[in-house]
């Protein structure tokens, strides 16, 4: 059994075999099971645009790095039952926590059975290039699809190089969505991960 945490309601990680999902109502930093873990926290207090938008809104909710544990505890989760975690490319969560940030193409070891790597959702996919860190646990990943290909869409705002550079944007459920594909990638890091 494989636990995913915090994952969409009813998203990509429901209805699989194997697979305990829990979404937002379940709170998954009350988990304490030991089956290996595919960790998704929250991001968006982690992000480039978090400081913009607590200078912009205030409030202690959009205070950057303000949410409750979640990273922290996911952190913890996998790094007690084995598995992987992802986050946006260039979180302030992995300066945060003291993670070794990802650098060139491949797995990188980070500390005892763990490793580091970026990887482009768009070579599983997505319609973004959605660039994502991952924070692995436990015996020697397997290889990624390392490719980099450009993406048909943006998320967000447009590009600032300049509007002939602009690529129709998507947002939302559509943009933080994970590929069927990089999902069943993640299922076979946690698999195999055996702590």
């Amino acid at each position: 059994m494989i636990a995913a945490l915090f994952v969409e309601s009813g998203g990509c990680y429901f209805g699989l075999p194997d697979v305990d999902p829990w979404d937002k109502t379940r709170d998954a930093r009350l988990y304490c099971g030991f089956n290996t873990v595919v960790a998704h926290p929250p991001c968006q207090l982690w992000g480039r645009f978090a400081h913009v938008n607590f200078k912009r809104w205030g409030g202690e909710h959009n205070r950057p790095g303000n949410d409750g544990g979640c990273f922290a505890s996911e952190l913890a989760s996998v790094r007690r039952c084995g598995g992987v975690l992802e986050h946006p490319a260039f979180t302030d969560a992995w300066e945060a926590n003291g993670l070794l940030r990802p650098v060139g193409i491949g797995w990188q070891v980070a500390g005892n059975d763990e490793y580091v790597c970026e990887v482009w959702q768009s070579a599983y996919g997505h319609l973004a290039r959605k660039r994502t860190w991952l924070l692995y646990k436990g015996q020697e990943p397997h290889e990624l699809n390392w490719a980099r290909p450009e993406a048909t869409h943006q998320i967000g705002f447009h590009d600032q190089r300049g509007k002939e550079r602009n690529k129709p944007t998507i947002s939302g459920k559509k943009s933080s969505a994970t590929p069927a594909a990089f999902r069943d990638e993640l299922i076979k890091l946690a698999r195999n991960s055996k702590p």
